[in-house]
């Protein structure tokens, strides 16, 4: 299984990205799809997470401007950052477990002040 992230970039504070994290498999199958980052220096935390059935979670300092969601057709889980701020700034990396743990190869978010 590979996931594929793409998306970021340097963006200013308020702006939006769009992250689209795409599966070498059907989604379909996927229990849930989770998006984690880890800003420069820090651990990594989770984001955002959605499960097959549509139910999203997501972490404090993102609710309210980020959005996740996910296409089966596309075999793609997006999320969409807006109002970003500079401490978004980070890794973002999208996450699966399938008997095992699969991790995206990431994709670096910087928001600007």
């Amino acid at each position: 299984v590979q996931l594929q992230a793409s998306g970021g970039g340097l963006v200013q504070a308020g702006g939006s990205l769009r992250l689209s994290c795409t599966a070498s498999i059907s989604i379909f199958s996927i229990n849930t799809v989770t998006w984690y980052r880890q800003p420069p220096g820090k651990q990594r935390e989770l984001v955002a997470a959605i499960t097959s059935g549509g139910s999203t979670n997501y972490a404090n300092a993102v609710k309210g401007r980020f959005t996740i969601s996910r296409d089966n057709a596309k075999d793609t889980v997006y999320l969409q950052m807006n109002g970003l701020k500079p401490e978004d700034t980070a890794v973002y990396f999208c996450y699966i477990f399938m008997n095992r743990r699969y991790w995206g190869q990431g994709t670096l978010v910087t928001v600007s002040s």
